[in-house]
């Protein structure tokens, strides 16, 4: 049996790929653990700095949950159903939107439910032209991984709730409009251009980039006052560090900064 996630990491980034191209990346149990644990691993992992979430073949990122499996849950009960197969997507997004180190999404094709929920919760995401988006949970008389709550911070109420109430399917033009997606690149380029991207974020001190993940994925569900107070810890939690005080001499200096993480 396969590997139904793929890793290879270079030059100081992890590239995830999704591998169920026969069920179009299908998010079954057996993906999202191994998602999970590698998520894990890299974390830990301090040659690694960015993370490039990708879809094998040629037709999806992913096409959600796997249905097939989820639809033997739901016979199980309410308890069974929501504890494999809710509530373990709910983890893997809530984990990639916390993850302390820059999580790309590059969107090579279909990226339908959780798939568009995965797209949602990273920090950055790419679209390839051939790239389309849905929130098809409602054609099934279901919510899921946290497309509710997402997409609405991201889109705003009326144009979330039209995706979700009719289940139609958008461009990644219109993704990009939304501020679901960062950019719409040609499908050639399209993980040159997420390496690009993330080399942008792995110049930087990776303990100021975990504190700002930190604050904003924190500060969005708080009042204004309490994430500026959110803020302030985070900047609290820098003023001792290496990293700060490399930060300023090289500006003082007027040199490139040689950041060590501590």
């Amino acid at each position: 049996m396969s590997d139904t996630v793929l890793i290879e990491i270079s030059a100081g980034i992890a590239l995830l790929t999704l591998n169920r191209p026969e069920k179009l990346n299908a998010l079954n149990y057996e993906l999202i653990d191994r998602l999970l644990a590698l998520l894990d691993r890299i974390e830990i992992d301090e040659t690694v700095q960015a993370v490039i979430l990708t879809g094998a073949g040629d037709r999806a990122f992913s096409a959600g949950g796997d249905i097939h499996e989820f639809s033997g849950s739901v016979a199980k009960g309410v308890n069974a159903a929501t504890r494999d197969f809710v509530r373990r997507g709910q983890q893997l997004t809530h984990r990639l939107e916390a993850f302390p180190k820059p999580v790309i999404a590059a969107v090579n094709g279909l990226a339908y439910g959780g798939g568009c929920e995965v797209t949602e919760a990273v920090h950055l995401a790419i679209a390839s032209e051939r790239a389309r988006f849905a929130k098809p949970e409602i054609k099934l008389a279901m919510p899921t991984f946290g497309g509710t709550q997402r997409l609405p911070r991201l889109a705003g109420r009326k144009r979330a709730l039209e995706l979700l109430l009719t289940g139609d399917a958008f461009s990644p033009q219109r993704a990009l409009d939304m501020g679901l997606v960062n950019a719409v690149v040609p499908h050639e380029q399209l993980i040159a251009s997420a390496r690009a991207l993330a080399g942008r974020t792995i110049r930087h001190s990776p303990l100021a980039t975990a504190a700002i993940i930190t604050a904003v994925t924190r500060g969005l569900n708080m009042a204004i006052g309490e994430g500026l107070l959110c803020e302030s810890e985070q900047f609290a939690r820098m003023v001792p560090s290496h990293d700060l005080k490399e930060g300023l001499a090289a500006w003082k200096e007027r040199r490139e900064p040689r950041y060590a993480g501590r």
